[in-house]
């Protein structure tokens, strides 16, 4: 999943929660993400592009940047 904007992200589908971790150190969990939005997400080529379009501006989210800090 090469991107240079996002470092990694995982999806739960009991919770319709995105975790979106960026490479500069940022991690947030968008909420209320439908699976089928997840799986284009994981199947996309451009990642940045498709968070840019697709889930950013159009979720509710959480900064857990902090929560993960060591």
């Amino acid at each position: 999943m090469p991107s240079s904007v996002i470092r990694f992200f995982c999806y739960a589908p009991d919770t319709r929660e995105l975790k979106v971790a960026f490479v500069s150190g940022r991690l947030y969990v968008y909420e209320d993400v439908p699976p089928e939005v997840a799986a284009a997400f994981r199947e996309t080529r451009s990642k940045g592009a498709f968070f840019n379009h697709e889930i950013r501006d159009r979720y509710a989210y959480r900064d857990i940047t902090q929560e993960y800090a060591g």
